[in-house]
Order: structure tokens, then sequence, then C-alpha cells
């Protein structure tokens, strides 16, 4: 998969920081020459001002005239979650006098990835065909690269100011876990479907014995059981159970992302790692491709965002919208606190995929299981890795899971059950004890 960005921009000429720093050093160093009586500061301030005056000869002809520069950006993909190979190409041309020149230099600042812009200055040759190789670790929405040029002239002394910013984004795909046990809500509701319910009706598996009643099919009649009866009046018919499907609401709580490493919590720029929310669409999107295959229905809620809930509902276009609100989740940097918990259908099994760092989603799974729903809490918080951490923050580190701990506690008293994503094994474990059978209400 390729993707570009071009963005060509025309700018104009200004005085750049070297050229009034020049002036300004130069000025003092003349200044404490004659003040001091003493010959070493002039040495220093007169060269700066004969190369202020040399790079103000060669302005350009007119501060105004425009420099236009074309920033593409190529990125293509090697795989869903490797590296992508990134290719910039930067040209510039300035006005000067009577024709069209490239100028000496080109500032570059460049965002890969995640991480933190990096500055560079370049000839145009260089500029026109940079490669590097961008890792690819987070799913989710990203902005893969991004460039913003600007022309240097002659010894700096002169600069353009600012391109547009040329960038990539796009939105990585969630890895899906398969899932070989998937636990169901307390009651099936649903009148079509691949599980099996309690009441009677067709296409289930046997449920019992009885008389023959007015409605009942002439194909269920069972006649061996009623040549066993020694009568001949009354028929016997085998009664089955109804096949139904589930109702699954995930709601996923981006309200926050945090990295496995604990010292990049409060950085801008936290290093390459996986996330609360990779883990989070990781076992959103494997839970919604689980029961989209058993011909469920799914809904999805981003606790995060005030947007329209998903309600749940089947067929292969649902899930497909279902799949990309999930991919496209991301933290919005506010807290949104809802008013009201979200309704969902009777009878459905609520996901709440969260970190549990606070007490909102925990009252809202609270709430849900009060009403009767099967909830199951998905705790998509990263190990942490705290080896960076100095003395006093790993005893606020120990603070807060402290208080993590008592709202899981809480969440389990309170009849959720809990599901630990990150660990495949314990993972598997703890969906076949919830899939042995449904939760009493």
């Amino acid at each position: 998969m390729t993707e570009r960005a071009v963005a060509v921009t025309r700018t104009g000429w200004m005085p750049s920081p070297a050229l009034a720093g020049a002036i300004v050093v130069g000025v003092i160093g003349v200044v404490a020459a004659f003040v001091m009586s003493r010959l070493e500061p002039a040495l220093i301030g007169i060269p700066l001002l004969l190369s202020a005056a040399w790079g103000w000869d060669r302005r350009p002809a007119a501060s105004v005239d425009p420099v236009e520069i074309s920033t593409a950006v190529t990125v293509d993909e090697t795989g869903r979650s490797g590296d992508a190979t990134l290719g910039i190409h930067v040209a510039a041309s300035a006005t000067q006098g009577r024709g069209t020149q490239r100028p000496d230099a080109l500032h570059l600042r460049l965002g890969l990835g995640g991480a933190g812009p990096v500055e560079a200055v370049v000839t145009p040759r260089t500029a026109a065909d940079l490669r590097s190789e961008v890792p690819v670790v987070h799913s989710g929405p990203q902005r893969v690269a991004a460039v913003e040029a600007r022309a240097l002239g002659a010894d700096a002394a002169w600069a353009s100011t600012p391109t547009d910013e040329a960038a990539v984004e796009r939105v990585v795909r969630p890895r899906r876990a398969p899932l070989r046990s998937l636990p169901l809500p307390a009651r099936l509701l649903g009148l079509t479907g691949q599980h099996i319910s309690t009441r009677p009706g067709d296409g289930g598996e046997f449920r019992d014995i009885d008389l023959f009643h007015p409605g009942d099919r002439l194909r269920r009649i069972d006649w061996k059981a009623t040549a066993r009866a020694g009568r001949g009046i009354d028929l016997y018919v085998r009664r089955t159970t109804a096949t139904s499907d589930a109702a699954v609401h995930l709601a996923l709580d981006a309200r926050d992302d945090v990295s496995a490493v604990v010292a990049d919590w409060p950085r801008a720029y936290p290093r390459p790692a996986v996330s609360s929310l990779d883990l989070a669409r990781e076992a959103a999107s494997s839970l919604a491709a689980a029961y989209a295959g058993a011909a469920d229905r799914i809904g999805f809620d981003d606790l995060g965002e005030s947007r329209r809930v998903l309600p749940p509902r089947a067929g292969a276009r649902h899930r497909e919208r279902v799949l990309r609100a999930i991919e496209a989740t991301a933290a919005n940097g506010a807290p949104f606190t809802r008013v009201r918990s979200p309704r969902l259908a009777p009878g459905s099994i609520v996901f709440v995929l969260s970190t549990f760092l606070d007490d909102q989603p925990v009252t809202l799974a609270l709430t849900w299981r009060a009403a009767g729903h099967r909830v199951v809490a998905v705790d998509v918080l990263p190990a942490r890795d705290a080896r960076e951490l100095p003395a006093r923050d790993r005893l606020a580190l120990r603070t807060i899971e402290l208080e993590r701990s008592l709202r899981l506690e809480q969440l389990q008293s309170g009849g959720v059950e809990l599901l630990v994503w990150q660990d495949a094994a314990l993972r598997e474990a703890a969906l076949r004890v919830l899939a042995s059978g449904r939760a009493r209400r």
C-alpha cells in the first residue's frame, strides 16, 4: 500500500536569526572594544559585521521575491504491523535577479512515526531523495510522517518562511487474536442464530417428547414413541430447543492511552511500546470478529466520545462498520464524563474494555450489571515496566496499582466478571471458564 502527500508553497524571504545575531554580537564587540580599550572584542565583532554586510549585499532581489518549495512524502507499507519505507522529495527554486536558481540549503523539520520532530539542514540534492525506515508499532489512526521545509540563502543569512506541512496519516488495523470460546448472555432473546436457547422451537437439540397439540408439525411425530405408548389415539412428538443469537455490546474506554513503559506516561512522545489502546483495539476487534462469525448482533460504544452508539445488529455490513469504528478510536486528550449510561439491548452481554485507572468505567459496569446484563470487564492495561522510575515515582505507582486493584475487586464483588487480555494463555483459559456457563441473574 502506497500513500503520497504533496505540498507546494510559495513563501517570501526574510532575514534569518543568523544575520540578526551576527549584527548584534558584532556591534556589542565593537562597542566593548572602545569602552575597554582592548583589541580582542573588536577582533570578534568586526568579522561578524563584515559577514553580516556581505550577507545583506547578497540578499534576494527583493525581500518579497517568492521561493517555491515542493514537498512530497511517499510511504510504502511493508506489512500490517511492520516498518514502513519513507521517501521524501523536497525541491525548491527561488527568484533572484533575472533568473531562477536553487537555494544553497534546505532546513527540514521531520516527524517520523510517534517520535518527536527532528530538524536537519541538507543540500537541495540530498533533500531530493531522502529514505528512512519508520516503525509502525501502534494500531489505530496515526501520523506516519510529516515534513516542513524552508529555503536558506547564501551563508544562511536569508531564509524563507516555513512551508505548509506535507503529512501522511493512516489507520493501521489492529491484530486479531483467534478466540475458541465465547461467553454468552444470561438469556438468549434472539429468534435466529447458532446458539441453543432454553425455549422450545425448531432447529436445536432434542428437548423432550410430548403429546401432539394443535399447531405441531406432522413431521415432528415420533412414531416409535407413539407405538411404545400402546395407545392408538394419542400421538407423541419430539420437541427441540430453539436456536438464538446473542446481543453483544463492546464499550471501549479510549479516554486515555498509557504505554507499557511507566516512565513514558507523562511524555508527549513515548518510546515505541505496546500501549493500552493497542490492546483495547485488539481485544475489541477480536471479539467483534468472533461474535460476527457466530451470526450474533454486535454493538459498539466509545466511552471517550459523545458520538452516536452503534446499536447491536447482525450482518456483514454492520460488522465492517463496527470494525472501522474500533480501528478509528484514539485518545482525545480530554476526559469525557457521561451524564447517563448508554442504553443497551435487553439481555445483552457487555464487554467493558478499560485500564480502570479511574471510577467511570467501574460505575458504568456496575450500572449495567444491576440492570440485569452480563458484564465482563476486560483489563487492557499492559504489563508495567518501572525500571527507570525513581523511588518517589515507584511509590506513586504502587498507590495507583492499589487503587486499581480495589476497583477490580469492587467489580467482581458486584457480579462483574474479569478478563485480563494481555496474557494469551491466561486469556484463553479465562474465556473457557466464562463460556462454560451463563451467569445467573
